[in-house]
């Protein structure tokens, strides 16, 4: 058995706690699934702790109908208390206790300002004091594994001054990031203000971020219902084996957007898996930065997902990637496989792929463009300006770390079949 790492995963916003929500009913059911017998693993204290020890009985098995002693090494944030509530009164609840709670009732009000200025203050010191205590119940804690929106306030202001604190106080603990962006049309009219902000804290306190596009999430479950509902795949889809559907313990607690953050949440399973299950080739998610990552800033992975559906009776034959793809003349060693026997629940196989390159740079590019729209007039920008501690250069200086952001990664696109000495520096601040 490998030596398994504790991970504890911060759930902040409205948006990060939904995705969480899934992520944990996921993960107790694909355990479930694999450990039959109740034991109390290495796998299972991942991502959960026993605060029980009388229900471990001899051998180390668990006592039947006590599986509520684990609870999630999670911390849940919002500074609104729905969704945390809705948590708390479903079958999720014996997962999580009051310690591990921070909510307030009134919002940020899609503020990014007033997450990070005004309840980043305020609640830095219960912040630290929570994480503290994640942290001390780890032997030796892995890394902060932090979900929020970009589009919101709570997601993108108080997740994003959370970065800066677990870099002050956990200085050597890995800090990965799942960020979902908000599309074009998203309702938000602030959002691209949020998210440019947001960026900025994203490009120098985080260690790997994970950009989830809404609007490529939308286009994946309408496309997944459109061939489910036109009968095209017949019978020949396994139960349960939708991305998008819940198929788990709170079913009837479903939401609109439940379909988009079962696909988030089983991107994160497919992440952790490794870090969770003995495998012939493990992986930690420290890899991950070290292999993927050769410039500090440029941090941003793509990710693929593969199948969205598991077709019955099919017989997939490995195959190595690695081969079929171009690389950089100068890093051709920027490459890390993980294997794990353990496919997530309802699926007899299953692919993540992370890539660092330079596609990112049309997603931040048409951002930037969002952003001006509403900048040039001075829109909404009298909502922000009214926080204290926020001025207009705040904005100037974010927009001005995109745009570098950008910069660096076409610089990086001209570099295609460069060889080593002759790459121009890139002017990357540590």
């Amino acid at each position: 058995m490998p030596v398994l790492f504790p991970v504890s995963l911060i759930a902040v916003g409205q948006c990060g706690n939904q995705i969480g929500r899934c992520f944990w009913d996921r993960a107790l059911r694909e355990h479930a699934a694999v450990n039959q017998k109740g034991i109390y693993d290495e796998a299972i204290s991942s991502f959960f702790r026993n605060v029980d020890t009388r229900v471990v009985g001899d051998g180390g098995s668990i006592s039947k109908g006590r599986i509520c002693s684990l609870k999630a090494r999670a911390v849940l944030i919002d500074m609104e208390e729905g969704v945390v509530n809705e948590i708390l009164q479903g079958p999720l609840r014996d997962v999580f206790d009051s310690r591990q709670l921070i909510t307030d009732i009134s919002g940020s009000g899609n503020n990014w300002a007033v997450g990070h200025k005004i309840f980043g203050s305020l609640y830095q010191e219960q912040i630290l004091e929570k994480l503290r205590k994640s942290a001390e119940q780890c032997d030796c804690l892995q890394c902060f594994f932090i979900i929020h929106s970009m589009g919101g306030g709570t997601g993108s202001g108080l997740g994003t001054f959370l970065l800066k604190v677990l870099e002050d106080e956990f200085p050597e603990v890995y800090r990965f990031v799942t960020s979902v962006y908000p599309s074009g049309e998203d309702d938000v009219i602030t959002s691209p203000y949020n998210s440019i902000l947001a960026m900025k804290e994203l490009s120098e306190h985080a260690h790997c971020v994970l950009p989830i596009d809404n609007q490529s999430l939308f286009d994946i479950t309408s496309k997944i219902d459109l061939m489910v509902n036109s009968g095209k795949l017949g019978t020949t889809i396994k139960p349960a084996s939708l991305v998008t559907s819940s198929a788990g313990t709170f079913k009837k607690w479903q939401k609109p957007f439940d379909a988009m953050n079962n696909i988030v949440a089983n991107l994160l399973l497919s992440l952790t898996s490794s870090a969770r299950f003995e495998g012939s080739l493990n992986m930690d998610l420290n890899e991950i930065s070290m292999n993927l990552v050769p410039f500090p800033q440029l941090h941003y992975l793509v990710s693929s997902l593969t199948p969205l559906y598991t077709l019955a009776d099919v017989n997939i034959p490995p195959r190595r990637l690695k081969p079929s793809l171009p690389f950089v003349s100068w890093n051709p060693d920027g490459w890390k496989t993980s294997l794990c026997p353990v496919p997530p629940v309802g699926h007899s196989h299953s692919l993540l792929a992370l890539a660092n390159n330079t596609c990112v740079r049309t997603a931040f590019t048409e951002l930037r463009a969002r952003f001006m729209r509403l900048y040039k007039k001075k829109a909404h920008l009298h909502h922000y300006l009214q926080v204290e501690g926020m001025e207009e250069s705040c904005f100037t200086e974010a927009v001005s770390s995109l745009s570098t952001l950008i910069q660096e990664y076409n610089q990086l696109d001209d570099t295609k079949g460069m060889p080593i000495e002759d790459l121009p520096r890139l002017t990357i601040a540590m």
